[in-house]
């Protein structure tokens, strides 16, 4: 390891001094007149510039290679281009006017396309948008994107689920690494705060060639928030307040940047009570989260390097029967206390028309769980804790291009060592090791572009009791996307992908807190393995945008939990057992934006999945089918900015097709709106949002909600209020 580090800083030292500058203009397409205050933005630098009045830019220090540069501002078509540095020549840029929202560059895949651009499609989302639609939580908030739902335990706890699959089967990452902690646990939840946080990425679909091990359902990934621009500061603070709940978030923080050096932190706090419904609270859904986040970054011509760190506390109730009618927010018995720590670091060395990213990770989860009341004076003690410490890496090697390939070959892997202090054990002390290969190739052809890529991956598991398991898998996919006619684009990705059972499905022995059921591992479980083929069809103008997703995926060896009609410690018994399944479906959505009253904007989605075992009985925990119909309409005045208003209704069908031990939920109907937009107080920016969820009151339940054996309601009426100020 100490060799690789000292080669690595000599790549950095030996090839620090070639550099370059990037000058050019840019204009709209059809007048020819300059575009002000347009973005220009080098994503592998993390470096940018703002055009000015004439409509010039300029970025200094950009080291020999090539790169990707993206030029964006409202009301024009986003633009990616290649370059090769040194570019010696003046570079004109003419912007197509649009009514579509700007692009993003896609980080969660390779290459960082645009969306437009990747061979997989991958759905993006901002913070700001989730939040401004009245999420209460990052899960919550999540479930906004077509195809992502969350299985939940009141309103702290949600595990996403995409296209039908969760837990295990669905791979995070925040600040460039994976998340581990404990994710096997059906009330175990999500572990991130959206303070933060700018963008949420969703790739839907195995993933294993890029991720490995759990991606088999598909990956989120969080992006977090950029440093501030070279040689500027910013900082902001907000809060919102949540009706329902009787809750409030609140954040600040403050970033700074010069020539080489960025700094940033920010910090926030949420509290929120039990949550209504339309006739009563429901007891111990109440929850306070603290959370911290700090990042450091240092940029040599040909270096560059981040280190940032997370520090989120959680008291999360567990809800288990009607009781108590309160606005008290200090969780009640049984209750989890949860302390994650993330620390990461991401660098990138930039060669001669090569580079290197190297992204290494810790993350240190301590987990309690409470269950039972104390004596008279004394304080809660923990049935279950458990400490969970991972160290993963991620180093990638970028070729140079050879004439129409872009490829990637690289290595991930990672180190994680569980042990348990707590009085109860449910999964025993054990160090899991994985390690995987892979290569993945981007060709560009003049009516098609192509993705390939092969991976190998193993994984170890050594129990302190003695017993050894070890998995391995290879794993390949292939994709295209082509203009198949003018306007309409065609992706079709057929992929492989594996899940490794976790500790808990191997060898769990014991209460599960929270559950109520005794777990019972297998330890002769094997592999998950699936293929799955994706074909999306995208058809996009200036004024209307029409897309039809639709997959099919089938899984061998498909890790399920089953009663098997014991009783141990009070506690009705759960063995992990496995059967081949399938599952099938798709999204549809049309968005018009229609000519010449740019500012009104119509969206419609559906989204449909069905599970079944190979015996053609359903799985468990589908979401069901829905339909989300949406008026939204932007506005701009002289004293407000990015104004908006919107309304939302969201129909969710009946869920009739049912696992062996579900029962059926009926369908419902959620009303939304709300409205929000900038404006200037003492000189600097305001933001106000105003919004509403389930404004009809009604009562329901989500087919995904842990608490839908009791009867119990979800969320009635929330009115969110929030206001940003930035510094």
């Amino acid at each position: 390891m100490k060799i690789f580090f000292n080669m690595l800083l000599l790549l950095a030292v030996s090839s620090m001094y070639s550099q370059a500058d990037l000058k050019g203009t840019i204009t709209d397409k059809n007048t020819n007149a300059p575009i002000a205050f347009a973005n220009v933005y080098i994503p592998q630098l993390e470096k940018g510039a703002t055009s000015d009045e004439k409509g010039n830019f300029k970025i200094t220090n950009i080291p020999n290679g090539t790169y990707k540069i993206v030029i964006s501002y409202i009301g024009y078509q986003t633009l990616s281009q290649t370059i090769k540095s040194p570019y010696t020549d003046f570079l004109n840029i003419s912007l197509s006017a649009s009514a579509i929202e700007m692009e993003d560059v896609i980080i969660s895949t390779p290459f960082h396309k645009l969306q437009s651009e990747n061979v997989m499609k991958v759905e993006q989302e901002t913070v700001a948008n989730l939040k401004a639609n009245g999420a209460v939580s990052l899960a919550d908030g999540i479930t906004n994107i077509a195809g992502v739902e969350s299985v939940t335990t009141g309103v702290s706890i949600g595990k996403p689920v995409i296209r039908g699959l969760s837990s295990n089967r669905v791979l995070v990452y925040t600040q460039g690494v994976r998340l581990e902690n404990q994710q096997f646990g059906d009330e175990h939840g999500l572990g991130l705060n959206d303070a933060g946080i700018e963008s949420v990425e969703v790739i839907k679909g195995p993933a294993s060639l890029l991720y490995g091990s759990d991606a088999l359902g598909g990956v989120l990934y969080f992006n977090p928030e950029k440093f501030a621009a070279n040689n500027t500061s910013a900082g902001d603070f907000s809060g919102n307040y949540f009706s329902n709940t009787q809750g409030y978030n609140t954040t600040a923080g403050y970033k700074s940047s010069d020539e080489h050096f960025k700094f940033l932190f920010r910090g926030s706090l949420a509290e929120h009570s039990d949550y209504k419904t339309k006739d009563y609270r429901v007891t111990n859904t109440r929850f306070r989260e603290q959370d911290f986040k700090a990042g450091m970054g240092y940029q040599a011509n040909r270096f560059k390097t981040e280190l940032r760190y997370n520090l989120n506390n959680s008291k999360l109730g567990i809800p288990e029967e009607l009781g108590e009618q309160s606005t008290n927010k200090a969780p009640l018995i049984p209750f989890q206390e949860i302390t994650n720590h993330v620390f990461s670091s991401k660098s990138h060395v930039f060669l001669n028309n090569s580079s290197l990213d190297i992204n290494l990770g810790f993350l240190y989860n301590d987990r309690k769980e409470f269950a039972e009341e104390p004596e008279v004076g004394n304080d809660p003690e923990a049935e279950l804790h458990l400490k969970l410490k991972t160290f993963n890496y991620d180093v990638k090697y970028n070729l140079p291009t050879l004439g129409k390939f872009e490829t990637i070959v690289g290595v991930q892997g990672m180190n994680q060592v569980n042990t348990n202090y707590g009085p109860e054990e449910l999964i025993p002390d054990a160090t899991t090791n994985d390690v995987g290969v892979l290569a993945v190739s981007h060709i560009h052809f003049d009516k098609a572009d192509i993705q390939l890529g092969a991976r190998y991956d193993n994984r170890n598991i050594n129990v302190a009791s003695g017993v050894k398991k070890d998995f391995n898998s290879f794993n390949g996919a292939f994709g295209v996307k082509t203009d198949i006619a003018e306007n309409l684009t065609a992706r079709v990705n057929l992929a492989t992908g594996f899940r490794a059972p976790n500790l808990a499905e191997l060898t769990s022995d014991g209460v599960h807190e929270g559950t109520n059921r005794y777990e019972i591992g297998n330890i002769d479980l094997t592999n998950e393995q699936n293929f799955q083929s994706d074909l999306a069809l995208e058809y996009k103008n200036k004024h209307v945008e029409f897309y039809v997703n639709g997959f099919y995926n089938k899984i061998n060896n498909y890790i399920f939990l089953s009663p098997n009609g014991t009783i141990i410690d009070g506690n009705p018994a759960f063995t992990y057992l496995q059967n081949d399944a399938n599952l099938y479906g798709g999204e549809i959505g049309l968005h018009i934006h229609p000519h010449p009253i740019d500012w009104l904007h119509i969206e419609s989605s559906f989204e449909t999945v069905t599970g079944k075992q190979k015996n053609d009985t359903y799985l468990p925990l589908i979401p069901a089918n829905s339909v989300s119909n949406m008026i939204r309409i932007e506005f701009e005045k002289t004293w407000l900015k990015k104004g908006y208003a919107f309304v939302k209704l969201k129909s969710t069908f009946a869920q009739n097709n049912v696992g062996t031990f579900e029962t059926t939920t009926n369908g419902y109907n959620l009303l939304s709106a709300g409205l929000g937009g900038t404006f200037t107080l003492f000189k600097n920016e305001a933001t106000v949002t105003l919004s509403g969820t389930n404004l009809t009151d009604e009562t329901y339940i989500n087919h995904l909600s842990r608490l839908k054996p009791d009867g119990i309601f979800n969320m009635g009426r929330n009115i969110n209020i929030g206001f940003t100020y930035s510094l």
